[in-house]
């Protein structure tokens, strides 16, 4: 066996077929018959079907089927010949690969399969580039702590970056353990993400962990900030500690970073897990996102007078009548249009970037067509 870590065999099946065949081991990753057919080519080319788990530092660790043994392991492999100067064309963790087990100095990713999913976030600062935080993900679970009063205007910024990916999210309330009013905590939260599951959770007691396990099938990825439980609730949902963790702080229940990278972690009851890192900002990487996360709010602009409303002081605008009478909250507005406007300027930029490098392709073909002596066509 090449370089292999070992993988709890509880969690899989010993079927020894190869990879992309009914039953192989690596279903217990995700693996699919689809998946197997967009795969072929790269199997034609010799490479290995793989799911990436980690990712540090232009090196990655894929689970794959031993080709020796048929079984599943997991193999330390470099990123670079699929590396990008766009961070969102990088591999990343759950990210379906081909790897060239025979690549030397070591093992590497040659090629990554079309993703289904990602979700997106624009990098911290005035850039407006992506960032993928995890890909191919089914369920994204957005986790806030009980233990402090749940900022519901980062919920429903969440709730968009969730939305944006092509996943379904959940809510889920931790540390229920806590507090003597989660019940009326989560319907202001529900209030929030209309449409959306929340759920009351407690890794402590294990209240609400059964319902959590049976809304997450598939790969699922946990995000929020630092301190609100995403790690020990891996842990349970593991049934093993898998993940390291630490208290937040009495004082102010401020988190602590414990996770530092995303990685993904095998259920026992089936799917997989994609825990990561606290986000201290939730950047909008453009779309509709946003939209579906304010789906209220658009469905009043449907019944205001003019299609092109602007809600400001247009007569019959069923955005302001709602927020006279109190049907839509002023707090929630506001959120919205503060998302918005991040999305345009996400967009003014993203349109900036593309013209730019268009003008820079041209300047490059112009350039070696002179050079050759050719004629310039515009």
């Amino acid at each position: 066996m090449f370089n292999a870590a070992s993988v709890p065999s509880s969690s899989f099946s010993s079927s020894s077929s190869l990879p992309g065949t009914p039953g192989s081991p690596l279903a217990a990753y995700g693996w699919t018959d689809e998946l197997a057919e967009q795969f072929a080519p790269l199997a034609g080319a010799g490479l290995t079907p793989a799911r990436i788990v980690r990712v540090d530092r232009g090196q990655c660790d894929a689970v794959l089927v031993d080709p020796e043994t048929g079984e599943l392991c997991t193999v330390r492999a470099d990123t670079r010949p699929v590396g990008d100067a766009d961070m969102i064309n990088c591999a990343c963790t759950g990210d379906w690969a081909g790897v060239d087990l025979a690549a030397r100095p070591m093992t590497a990713v040659a090629a990554l399969l079309p993703r289904s999913t990602a979700i997106i976030r624009k990098v911290a600062g005035k850039r407006s580039d992506g960032q993928v935080l995890a890909a191919n993900v089914d369920t994204v679970l957005i986790a806030a702590s009980l233990a402090a009063e749940p900022d519901l205007g980062r919920i429903e910024r969440f709730l968009a970056l969730a939305w944006e990916s092509g996943a379904e999210p959940v809510v889920v309330l931790t540390k229920a353990d806590l507090v003597h009013d989660a019940e009326f905590i989560r319907a202001d939260v529900e209030a929030a993400a209309p449409g959306v599951t929340v759920l009351v959770v407690s890794a402590e007691t294990g209240e609400g962990v059964d319902v959590l396990r049976a809304c997450i099938p598939g790969t699922t990825a946990f995000i929020g900030q630092s301190g609100v439980g995403k790690s020990t609730l891996t842990n349970v949902l593991a049934g093993a500690d898998v993940m390291a963790v630490q208290q937040a702080r009495a004082v102010d229940q401020k988190g602590r970073h414990t996770t530092t990278t995303r990685e993904l972690i095998a259920l026992p009851g089936g799917g997989v897990l994609i825990d990561t890192p606290g986000l201290r900002e939730v950047g909008l990487y453009g779309g509709e996102g946003v939209a579906l996360a304010f789906a209220d709010i658009a469905e009043l602009a449907e019944s205001c007078r003019f299609h092109d409303c602007g809600h400001e002081s247009e007569p019959g605008c069923a955005v302001r009548e709602a927020l006279a009478d109190g049907t839509l909250p002023e707090r929630r507005w506001e959120s919205y249009r503060k998302l918005q406007r991040e999305n345009d300027w996400i967009a003014s930029r993203s349109d900036a970037r593309l013209a730019t490098a268009r003008v820079k392709k041209w300047k490059a073909i112009t350039k070696s067509m002179r050079a050759a002596g050719g004629t310039v066509k515009w």
